[in-house]
């Protein structure tokens, strides 16, 4: 679905300066090589009626050191704070290293997210009923352009680490992730604070509140909670070149286990199994790559307030998914969430420029892809007399189509523009995401 917000890059600055000496770039055969420090930033702006003015901006420092590991980087600082007059917001800092300790990555966040109207559409997919014109206020079936919406504050603290084993392309995985949830409805009042017309009407809490009322969730988790868990597991890694591949392979098999005591939740072992591939159709234009994922539960009960998320390790953050800018583009945010759940991306990437600007590396990409989920192993929910808006036996392969764009400076700072079609209306109809990093 297009969102009503739309990212501006009003005062779009690849940044890119070397904090090193002038003398901190050495040519190679096709591009310069960097040294030192270096950084990109990205101020932005977007408006949003139900959200408010956001402002902020996002910066990524690198280290290149001597320029020997280039375009590896030695160190990595990437933070983000951004903010809305409603009070939705971003404080975000992460690190990611494989020089801090020799022998050892190390990657670690700390992030405060708050959402004051977060996609909420139930679980379970397409079991989960999803009609449009409750948010379309031309229409007659409207209730409220935040229906299915939820507030939610979110502090996600998290250590990884990774080092070899055996086979120099085979490593071992390690790390300690806490997530403090609170989960509340959307706030209609603060919502229309200021607004004198197209106030939101009160709908006694949208979809989650139904939820909440008609008893189909736990009662001690729809306000949130936390939990703990630690990872353990492996991966084994043949690419080339990690922010943008042109060729290897890259799987891994990740366990989640929270013991219970060190949090609010019951004791739960997860699993996320993910493959991505890589093909070199021509040298240094043109790829295929495609990912493939599932994620799924082996013991005990995953509370709700954690379903709604990717679980990654390492540089990458958990997101929220299935369905958005980093699963399943152009399908509604969350959409897709069950016990169990599989997904794929598959695309096309085109580097049809590359060449130096302003002393810097630059390529300029354009991509084709399709993306699909599935949720395979529902939670365990069910209707009842008092709100009997849950179907069983109505899940399908989710999917969309789209395509995108990519500016990236020195191989690493990459700026995306994605934009994907859903193929199915219970999806929604498409979405705009202005990102960084390709998908994979």
């Amino acid at each position: 679905m297009v969102k009503k917000t739309f990212l501006l890059l009003v005062a779009l600055a690849l940044l890119q300066v070397a904090i090193a000496s002038p003398a901190d770039s050495t040519k190679t055969e096709e591009k310069k090589t960097k040294t030192g420090w270096t950084f990109g930033a990205v101020p932005a702006i977007a408006y949003d009626s139900d959200i408010g003015f956001k402002y902020g901006g996002l910066v990524n420092f690198y280290d290149y050191g001597d320029g020997t590991t280039y375009p590896d980087y030695r160190h990595s600082i990437y933070l983000e704070w951004s903010r809305t007059t409603k009070g939705s917001g971003i404080t975000q800092a992460t690190y990611d290293s494989k020089y801090l300790i020799p022998g050892v990555r190390v990657s670690g966040e700390v992030s405060y997210l708050t959402e004051q109207a977060l996609d909420f559409y139930g679980f379970n997919g397409y079991n989960a009923l999803y009609n449009a014109n409750f948010e379309d206020n031309s229409t007659t079936e409207y209730r409220s352009r935040v229906y299915y919406r939820q507030d939610r504050k979110l502090l996600r603290l998290r250590a990884d680490f990774q080092g070899k084993l055996m086979h120099p392309d085979l490593s071992w995985i390690a790390g300690i992730s806490h997530y403090n949830v609170k989960l509340d409805t959307v706030d209609i009042a603060k919502l229309n604070e200021g607004k004198t017309e197209k106030l939101l009407p009160a709908i006694n809490g949208g979809l989650y509140g139904e939820y909440i009322s008609s008893g189909v969730l736990p009662e001690e988790y729809t306000d949130g909670g936390s939990s703990t868990f630690i990872k353990f597991g492996a991966v084994y890694d043949t690419r080339d070149n990690e922010p943008n591949p042109m060729h290897g392979v890259w799987t891994s098999l990740v366990f989640y286990y929270d013991p219970g005591f060190l949090g609010e939740s019951p004791s739960y072992l997860r699993y996320a199994l993910t493959h991505r591939q890589y093909f070199t159709l021509l040298p240094d234009r043109l790829s295929f790559a495609y990912r493939v994922g599932y994620q799924g539960i082996l013991a005990g009960e995953v509370p709700s307030y954690m379903l709604p998320f990717q679980l990654n390790y390492g540089r990458s953050t958990d997101r929220d998914g299935f369905g958005g800018s980093k699963t399943m583009r152009g399908i509604l945010r969350d959409r897709v969430v069950g016990n169990d759940v599989a997904f794929g991306n598959f695309e096309l990437r085109w580097k049809f420029f590359r060449g130096e600007v302003l002393n810097q590396n630059v390529y300029l990409a354009l991509s084709g892809f399709t993306d699909l989920g599935l949720v395979t192993r529902d939670y365990d929910i069910q209707p009842t007399t008092a709100w009997p808006a849950i179907v069983t036996g109505g899940e399908g392969l989710h999917q969309s189509v789209g395509g995108g764009f990519r500016v990236a400076l020195n191989e690493n700072f990459i700026v995306a523009v994605d934009y994907g079609v859903a193929l199915d209306e219970r999806d929604g109809s498409s979405g705009l995401y202005i990102n960084l990093d390709w998908l994979f």
